[in-house]
């Protein structure tokens, strides 16, 4: 989640920090668990997590977790990543400030009369793709920053929102450099 999120965690005593970590990683069985498990395991929140090979030739994945916590949390939480043997890289995209972050929704709206115009101009004004429509319902995919796909769903609740399925974060560096 982004900052300013809908969904944001409130913050405590403590101020919380929303962190997206760029994992590269082994791509062999477990990998993902052991990761995960460092999370679960010391009840770190995971925000949104997305996996996939990068590198077919090295057999690496990138792992792309977004969680929150106070500062000294999130150096905790990559301090640990870095100590894992299938782990090759940790970049933490918050603090480098040239990340860009993607999130896909895809987003069934049920609707009849004014209500599907509504749905029809609140996707046009988020430029939203119609990507399935039948006499009772649309389907749309949105792409683009999580805290844009969180407003799109909350305006879409009243006109007759039925089911949501979203991706998780993607992001990478601006500029020539690889992470």
């Amino acid at each position: 989640m982004q900052p300013g999120s809908v969904y944001a965690i409130k913050e405590g005593k403590d101020k919380t920090e929303q962190h997206t970590l760029s994992v590269l990683v082994d791509n062999e069985p477990g990998v993902l668990a052991r990761v995960i498990g460092l999370f679960s395991g010391r009840g770190y929140n995971i925000e949104s997590l997305t996996v996939s090979e990068t590198e077919h030739e090295k057999h690496r994945s990138r792992i792309t977790v977004v969680t929150a916590g106070p500062p000294q949390v999130i150096e905790q939480i990559k301090a640990q990543l870095e100590r894992m043997v299938p782990v090759h890289r940790v970049i933490d995209l918050t603090v480098t400030g040239k990340a860009i972050e993607r999130e896909l929704l895809l987003i069934k709206v049920r609707g009849a009369g004014d209500d599907r115009v509504e749905a029809l101009r609140l996707a046009d004004a988020f430029r939203a793709r119609v990507i399935d429509a039948t006499t009772e319902s649309f389907v749309f995919e949105l792409t683009g920053r999580t805290d844009k796909l969180d407003q799109f769903i909350l305006l879409m609740q009243p006109i007759g929102l039925v089911e949501v399925s979203r991706t998780g974060v993607a992001a990478i560096t601006r500029g020539p450099e690889a992470t």
